[in-house]
């Protein structure tokens, strides 16, 4: 694998609270969020982003939950696929670090401007 953010899903809407969104841009929205649906996803993504140096090696994630490898490694697809994590396999260890763009980009759907008052 290279170095870059596997298949993703990309946030393509202005926010939230600025114009609605049509049904595509919904769904687009909801697979993200979907994949953040579940705390041993959140949780790894928290571990992944905190981890030293912006990469983790996914042994050291598996450790750090009472699951099964196949149980982490399905997690850590639902994060790829949804372009919130990337990977590159090194030898036979595998990295993962977060896109930091998708998130921006989760986050800009979420903003609610600020109305100016005089």
């Amino acid at each position: 694998m290279s170095k870059q953010a596997c298949p993703r899903v990309e946030i393509c809407c202005p926010p939230l609270a600025v114009a609605p969104i049509d049904i595509d841009q919904a769904a687009e929205v909801a697979t993200t969020f979907k994949a953040l649906s579940d705390p041993v996803r959140v949780r790894l993504l928290s571990l992944i982003a905190s981890h030293p140096g912006g990469e983790a090696y996914v042994n050291t994630l598996i450790s750090a939950f009472d699951l099964t490898g196949p149980t982490i490694s399905h997690h850590l697809k639902v994060l790829r696929e949804a372009g919130l994590i990337g990977c590159e396999r090194r030898g036979t260890w595998v990295f993962y670090w977060v896109v930091p763009a998708a998130l921006e980009r989760l986050s800009e759907v979420l903003t609610v401007p600020t109305q100016v008052t005089s």
